[in-house]
């Protein structure tokens, strides 16, 4: 990052970022995707993303906490394998792969997915929960690798996965928390491959942790404190927002 551009201007740009990522990582998933295009205002989006990821590291243990009695295992043994091999591909294909391609597809699933399951409520049309499958997580396991690799949108991918399952709130919520968890993890080495994660960008890191560790704890707050019909509603309309945000992205980088 070049200071000249000024500390001012990334603070308003990274200040709200990670307030959308603490509120996604306590629960409300979807809302940060607006984060990484609101700090490239003011950095690279190569810079946004290594920036963020020892902030969205940080957030995943405080949310971990929170949740660590309520997350799925069986849908994390199929799913985390298989995401490690979507993230490889990623960063094999990072310089073949459009992001704009990548945005468009995973924004029309999501949108289809969650309308779907609007319609479902608003016809009280009954549907059986799924089982957890090996043939569906290992495939939307890949996706989640890959989209958070590529574009840093795997959330409506596993969300994808787990909506179906019927898993309580808390369960849905720890679930998504275990799998990105490690799946961070995973990607470090990644980014630190592509030396970027230089001394000027890990003290800018760390001087968000405070702001990214309280607006963790208050989604969490707001999650828990809402109904789990109504948050499973605020969850797919979310689904809905972020898919249309990622074809809008998709289409106009095209």
């Amino acid at each position: 990052m070049d200071l000249s551009a000024g500390l001012i201007e990334f603070y308003l740009c990274a200040i709200p970022a990670v307030l959308l990522v603490g509120l996604s990582k306590g629960g409300f998933q979807g809302v940060s995707l607006l984060s990484l295009p609101l700090m490239a205002l003011a950095v690279s989006p190569i810079d946004a993303l290594v920036i963020m990821l020892p902030i969205l590291m940080v957030q995943d243990v405080v949310s971990a906490w929170a949740y660590r009695r309520t997350w799925d295992g069986a849908v994390l043994l199929i799913s985390l394998p298989s995401a490690a091999i979507g993230i490889a591909l990623g960063y094999l294909l990072a310089a073949r792969v459009s992001e704009a391609g990548i945005s468009l597809i995973v924004g029309a699933i999501a949108c289809i997915f969650g309308v779907r399951q609007l319609w479902r409520r608003v016809s009280q049309h009954v549907h059986i929960p799924s089982e957890p499958g090996m043939i569906r997580g290992i495939g939307w396991g890949m996706a989640t690798g890959f989209t958070s690799m590529i574009a840093q949108a795997g959330g409506p991918t596993m969300q994808i996965l787990l909506l179906p399952y019927r898993l309580s709130r808390d369960k849905f919520v720890g679930t998504l928390v275990m799998q990105f968890l490690i799946v961070n993890w995973m990607r470090l080495p990644a980014f630190l491959a592509l030396g970027r994660m230089t001394r000027e960008n890990l003290i800018l890191s760390a001087s968000l942790l405070p702001i990214a560790i309280a607006s963790t704890w208050l989604g969490i707050y707001l999650v828990r404190r809402t109904s789990g019909p109504l948050f499973f509603l605020l969850i797919y309309v979310l689904l809905v927002l972020v898919g249309a945000k990622l074809i809008l992205d998709g289409w106009i980088a095209l």
